[in-house]
């Protein structure tokens, strides 16, 4: 079993900004993406950003981001192993919505980076609010 666990969400005036957190944890695994999804009420579980590894663990090195947060959050690695943070700035009420974190132990293409099916391992979510 995979334990995930988000961290650092929060309340934030528009325009602020909040730095999320995901530590995967548990029995040996191969991690081949790590992924951010969100959800505001009434509506389904979208996409926000993701990076990758290649097949021997390393760094691929790329990331992936929905239209909607470009150029306004980054995903990367933390120093410590198997954590992942999302940066969020100039943060927008309709960023409001519960963050999930997501990981891919099987090698995927890329395409499904932004499917939520195509993820092994969830954790239970952290609330982001942003006020306007």
């Amino acid at each position: 079993q995979v334990h995930v666990v988000e961290s650092g969400g929060g309340l934030v005036q528009a325009g602020g900004s909040l730095r999320l957190s995901c530590a995967a944890s548990g029995r040996t695994f191969s991690r081949y993406a790590m992924s951010w999804f969100r959800q505001a009420p009434g509506r389904e579980r979208e996409f926000v950003a993701a990076i990758r590894w290649n097949d021997d663990s390393t760094y691929v090195g790329s990331s992936y981001y929905a239209d909607s947060v470009k150029g306004r959050f980054t995903i990367d690695r933390d120093n410590a192993k198997n954590t992942v943070a999302l940066k969020m700035n100039s943060l927008k009420p309709e960023d409001t919505a519960v963050y999930y974190c997501a990981v891919q132990t099987q090698s995927r293409s890329i395409a499904t980076l932004s499917r939520p099916g195509e993820y092994d391992y969830w954790g239970q979510g952290t609330q982001v609010t942003v006020s306007s």
